[in-house]
């Protein structure tokens, strides 16, 4: 009997570790406009007026949302237009037409889409435009209901705005800017960008039809007010089916913030990045510890998630390369050594190599000039060392002026973990003398 009830705890906490580790990931993963914004009050209050005036009143704005990456941008938008769809007569009359620089290149494209989002393919149809601002303007006229006051309102959401500026004569923004500020169709423009110059990138034309309405998104909070934020973020809700365990998983989150080890790894990565993607990618790899045999997160699970947060892709690449490789870059940490950084050649790091080899009169580290040459190429690709001019087509690869992108901190480390690293080989990386 009691061999059954365990089996049926088991199941039940099996059940319980899956829905946890459902709600916590889809908080941290997808921007869901149902999740708590943090520190962006004012701003969301500024945007949401904004747009307001535009679904509401007919009255066409633009604006600028400025923010590092990973600071809300996106996640505010959301936020704003999901407080908007509530009210009956925005739902009812107002569209929606986002684009991204990544995927809109050019504008060509990007009226494309703005076509297919304002479902228009069919109005359009087989026309020919004698320019961008005739097409579009086509477009707006399509939406129109008589006047100006019963014309659909349209907003524009342009993510990586600073891509768009790059587009010939900046003409979907010069006309998108154009038709915000003329007695046409209502419509608001909210570009969104993490670039702190974006208006000095714009051409006189264009930036003297934009608003100038800049809303900036700066992480400002306090550690206190991160540690909250990491302990809201990691608790369940109330309406977790199973309460039992809910109660426990939230005393154990309260409790896991007491631990000084924990304290120290947060303040640790509050002073590395203020950014609420690194916090909750980080929080993402500690819950990924998380099992029917280990239910609960602890500070050794964050401890090794940060471990694994900052690990140095250019030193793990060190450890998969060969021994020749290895020794050719423990011979450019030397040469970095005796000419304090100054670039070096082929020809250089082959002398020192050979050096190395007769010194230890070692057959296992011989190898032929064009192997070698051939190892210093594949070094080059992986990109753990770099041209220090532009390359010439008439010179000589040996005598190519190069430099490492290792410092010396990373190739001991590197020393340390390589698998099965020849001790002749470890001396020599740890060797100060030549």
């Amino acid at each position: 009997m009691s061999k059954r009830k365990l089996k049926e705890d088991n199941f039940t906490n099996g059940e319980c570790i899956s829905k946890v580790q459902w709600i916590l990931r889809e908080r941290f993963c997808h921007l869901s406009p149902g999740a708590k914004l943090f520190g962006m009050e004012l701003q969301y209050k500024h945007l949401a007026e904004l747009l307001k005036r535009t679904a509401v009143h007919g009255e066409s704005n633009s604006a600028l949302i400025i923010g590092p990456r990973g600071s809300g941008k996106t996640q505010l938008m959301c936020h704003v237009l999901k407080k908007l769809m509530e009210i009956k007569q925005v739902r009812e009359n107002f569209l929606q037409v986002h684009l991204n620089g990544l995927l809109q290149t050019n504008d060509k494209i990007a009226l494309k889409e703005i076509t297919r989002q304002l479902n228009l393919e069919n109005v359009v149809g087989d026309k020919v435009f004698g320019s961008f601002a005739e097409n579009l303007a086509f477009l707006l006229e399509a939406l129109k209901r008589g006047d100006r006051a019963h014309s659909c309102p349209v907003l524009f959401v342009l993510e990586e705005f600073d891509l768009f500026v790059y587009h010939k004569n900046q003409t979907l923004l010069y006309n998108l800017f154009d038709v915000s500020q003329s007695e046409q169709t209502p419509i608001a423009v909210i570009g969104l960008t993490c670039r702190l110059d974006i208006l000095e990138l714009l051409e006189k034309r264009v930036k003297s039809r934009f608003s100038h309405r800049q809303i900036y998104l700066i992480n400002s909070f306090d550690f206190k007010k991160y540690i909250n934020i990491c302990k809201e973020q990691l608790s369940l809700p109330s309406e977790f089916p199973e309460k039992n365990f809910a109660q426990k998983w939230n005393k154990n989150v309260q409790s896991l913030f007491d631990d000084q080890t924990m304290q120290d790894v947060l303040q640790n990565q509050f002073h590395y990045s203020k950014d609420l993607r690194s916090l909750y990618m980080l929080l993402m790899l500690a819950l990924s510890r998380v099992t029917v045999s280990h239910p609960y997160i602890s500070a050794s699970d964050i401890l090794e998630a940060t471990k694994l947060w900052r690990v140095d892709s250019k030193a793990n690449i060190v450890h998969g390369l060969s021994v020749l490789e290895f020794c050719l870059i423990i011979a450019m940490k030397h040469l970095n050594d005796i000419y304090e950084g100054e670039p070096f050649n082929f020809q250089m790091v082959y002398n020192e190599y050979q050096k190395f080899v007769q010194r230890k009169a070692h057959t296992v580290y011989s190898f032929e000039k064009p192997v070698v040459m051939k190892a210093f190429e594949h070094l080059q690709q992986l990109e753990l060392i770099k041209p220090a001019e532009r390359l010439c087509p008439c010179a000589q690869k040996e005598y190519l002026l190069m430099k490492l992108l290792l410092d010396n901190n990373q190739i001991m480390d590197a020393v340390q973990v390589y698998p099965n690293c020849p001790t002749d080989v470890k001396q020599w990386a740890t060797s100060s003398l030549n």
